[in-house]
């Protein structure tokens, strides 16, 4: 992996673990010469995340919506800030720019980030890794809903295993090193889009 895109809070959250665990992924990425994309701003676990690869030197992408400039205030330092017009278009290009994803806490709009990523992969649309990095238990009752997904029929065990999850660094990144996608999309390809 050469890329990681990160999705995250554009707040501290309410304990410090969060952000000293965003720091420490963003140094971890730089050490080990994996460049950062995120959201390309400097508040909040975003900010951490990018503040710690840049600490080691690291190359960091930021894709930020023109209207969020002013809101979520662009990082100064980065190797490289692009400007989009859309949400959208930012989830696209961060894709475009990723050889996987990893989700720190974060609130509706990083679980809507996630939940897009990890819907291209159940479709076929990529098969990168998906990793949730789950601080201090923090996606536990997520990690639990989508089992009862899985258990009530809405979600196959095949598309529930492409969710790579721990709470460690190293371990979630040698999950996604190691990650083959399921061979067996949902119902459609890409073409047919």
């Amino acid at each position: 992996m050469k890329s990681i895109t990160v999705f995250c809070g554009s707040s501290f959250g309410s304990d410090d673990i969060y952000k000293e665990q965003a720091t420490l992924l963003g140094k971890t990425l730089a050490k080990q010469n994996i460049k950062l994309i995120y959201g390309g701003a400097d508040v909040g676990l975003m900010g951490a995340v990018a503040d710690g690869a840049l600490h080691e030197n690291g190359k960091v992408i930021g894709v930020l919506p023109h209207f969020l400039q002013s809101k979520e205030i662009a990082h100064k330092n980065l190797t490289e800030l692009i400007l989009v017009e859309t949400m959208h278009e930012r989830k696209t290009k961060m894709n475009d720019l990723c050889d996987g994803v990893i989700v720190l806490p974060g609130g509706y709009g990083t679980l809507e980030e996630f939940f897009e990523m990890i819907t291209w992969a159940q479709l076929g649309l990529h098969k990168k890794p998906i990793g949730i990095l789950n601080i201090d238990g923090f996606y536990d009752d997520l990690i639990k809903l989508v089992q009862t997904m899985v258990d009530k029929g809405f979600l196959k065990q095949v598309n529930r295993d492409m969710l790579l999850i721990s709470d460690s660094i190293e371990e979630l990144l040698e999950k996604m090193r190691n990650y083959q996608a399921p061979t067996v999309g949902k119902w459609i390809s890409k073409d047919e889009i």
